[in-house]
């Protein structure tokens, strides 16, 4: 990629004078065509409070980029919200917009030749979408996070987004009234943020800004108040002084950054999403990143904060308590952080937290020490076997059962599980199967909210378990495995399950098995027979066409085959 491409463009000789014509018409006169012009990508929406509030961040950086020497130019990304879209079609195009998201920030700033970015983002799938898109252009780039929303309250409890899926589940077993859960759907969203635990927004918020391409304490804060929109202005001088040294998303995003962020994500209990957004941005830096390096980190790094949706706290919380600058300290104290990688701020990871205690701060137990973790080990686990040659991704920490070998209660789609739940028809030691919702097979991989919040609000989180080649929602916990491949729609081991054979889920041994011999096994896969696509025309279609397996990042920019 050219350096300084713009300022070429836009001064050399009358060729082109319709370039500087066109920009004359959105406000560029004579000395603005030799200086950077920068984009910014807005995900402003008011379709979700996660991106609600995002139209006025974008406004302060742009104001901060232009009073900074450079010619900043806005234009939109789309948004899905997941937690709108859950439990309905409509969620099959949530992944999908991480690439549609990345595809516009690449369209935009190549056919634009700008020289700088900076990305506004809230909600699960513009944060990944837009790094994504910052590797694949390599110019100057920073991402600036729309915030965390605060919690609702109701009967002296915190409410998330994840508190009302649950209260149905609660209803149904006749734990709470219907009042409660009207009150609890009232209260659980109190204004704009993205979701408020340590759910997919918030653990992508925190990944980036281990990776050293956002603010250090920004992805912490809360949407609504004033140091977010603060940080947005910093962000818009500090990319302007990115451009002046040329510095580049792939000089950040180095390997070292990626172990950085995998780090993070184990210390703060992060969602599963974590694995797949991080496997497909290091495609898009070209750094090698496979699923057996998080379970690598898993054993070296211990669980330091206790967040929803697991544990006790909502991410404000973790803020109070340092946020993850806090978090980073400690993990680099004890080694297990790259302090030498280099950031947005032009300074490296160690010298960003030169003033930060390498101790939590007394008086608060969100952050713990790490002589006294919540868990001893990460809680993102990566699970082998005969249902997962290519391998699956688990919570495994905080569950009251570890392993469990049930029968198998099949369905190929999310709204047939949820409903056998809610009815009651799935039982303790049953082994849910829901398959063919994969990246191709879904398409498109959608979260399974809707069943895993089920059994946790009937009281089966502990004794159910749940298996996918789809994925779930950060705000996810119970006995549950996602992300399997080969996934069903290829002919993956969960293709060949048939109703009432016995799988064995083994989270301290890492296993997902079908326990029927080999024999049978190949007996059934010579017998499947691919079913057709859900979809024939469209974007799905697009996507079932090009979406690569769920163990490479679900990335659909993978080189043709020879």
């Amino acid at each position: 990629m050219p350096d300084k491409r713009r300022s070429r463009i836009t001064t050399e000789g009358v060729e082109r004078a319709g370039n500087r014509a066109m920009l004359r018409a959105v406000g560029f006169g004579d000395d603005d065509f030799t200086k950077p012009i920068v984009g910014v990508a807005n995900g402003q929406s008011n379709i979700t409070p996660c991106n609600v509030g995002l139209g006025a961040l974008a406004a302060r950086a742009d104001a901060a980029l232009k009073a900074a020497g450079t010619m900043p130019q806005m234009f939109g990304t789309p948004t899905v919200s997941d937690a709108i879209s859950m439990g309905t079609e409509g969620m099959k195009y949530s992944l999908v917009s991480r690439e549609v998201i990345a595809d516009a920030i690449e369209t935009v700033v190549n056919g634009e030749a700008m020289d700088g970015l900076l990305a506004v983002g809230g909600c699960d799938k513009n944060m990944p979408g837009a790094v994504m898109g910052m590797a694949r252009v390599d110019v100057p780039s920073i991402f600036v996070y729309g915030g965390t929303i605060k919690p609702g309250h109701y009967a002296g409890q915190d409410l998330t987004i994840v508190s009302v899926f649950e209260a149905v589940g609660q209803l149904r077993a006749g734990k709470i009234a219907e009042s409660d859960l009207r009150e609890i759907e009232r209260r659980a969203c109190p204004g704009a943020g993205s979701c408020g635990g340590m759910f997919t927004a918030n653990t992508m918020s925190s990944a980036i800004e281990a990776l050293g391409m956002s603010l250090p304490y920004t992805s912490t804060m809360a949407a609504e108040d004033a140091e977010t929109a603060d940080a947005a202005e910093r962000a818009g001088r500090t990319l302007a002084e990115a451009i002046a040294k040329d510095l580049r998303p792939r000089r950040i995003l180095t390997r070292d950054a990626f172990e950085n962020a995998i780090a993070v994500v184990m210390a703060v209990g992060g969602s599963t999403n974590a694995v797949l957004h991080l496997l497909a941005i290091a495609h898009c830096a070209g750094v090698k990143l496979v699923l057996d390096d998080f379970e690598a980190f898993r054993a070296r790094v211990p669980v330091l904060c206790d967040l929803k949706p697991s544990g006790r706290y909502v991410t404000v919380d973790l803020h109070r308590a340092g946020g993850i600058p806090q978090v980073m300290k400690i993990l680099l104290a004890h080694g297990v952080l790259h302090g030498d990688a280099v950031t947005i701020t032009g300074r490296t990871v160690a010298e960003n937290l030169a003033d930060v205690s390498a101790a939590p701060p007394a008086g608060q137990d969100v952050i713990r020490p790490w002589e006294r973790p919540l868990y001893a080990h990460g809680h993102l686990a990566i699970l082998r076997g005969n249902l997962a040659e290519e391998g699956a991704v688990a919570k495994v920490t905080g569950l009251k059962t570890t392993r469990i070998t049930g029968p198998a209660r099949v369905f190929e789609r999310e709204e047939d599980c949820a409903e056998a739940i809610l009815a009651g028809r799935i039982r303790k030691g049953d082994v849910a199967i829901i398959r063919y919702e994969g990246p191709r097979g879904g398409p498109g991989m959608r979260e399974m909210l809707s069943p895993t919040s089920a059994l946790i609000g009937m009281g089966l989180g502990g004794e159910v378990g749940l298996v996918t080649d789809g994925r779930f929602s950060g705000a996810t916990h119970g006995l549950v495995v996602g992300h399997v491949a080969p996934e069903a729609a290829i002919g993956g081991g969960l293709a060949l399950v048939r109703e009432g054979d016995q799988v064995t889920i083994d989270a301290e041994a890492r296993m997902l098995r079908l326990e029927i011999s080999d024999a049978e096994l190949q007996r059934r896969r010579a017998e499947w027979r691919s079913p057709p696509p859900r979809y024939t025309s469209g974007v799905l279609a697009k996507y079932t066409r090009l979406v690569s397996s769920s163990s490479m990042g679900a990335v659909t920019d993978l080189p043709a085959p020879p």
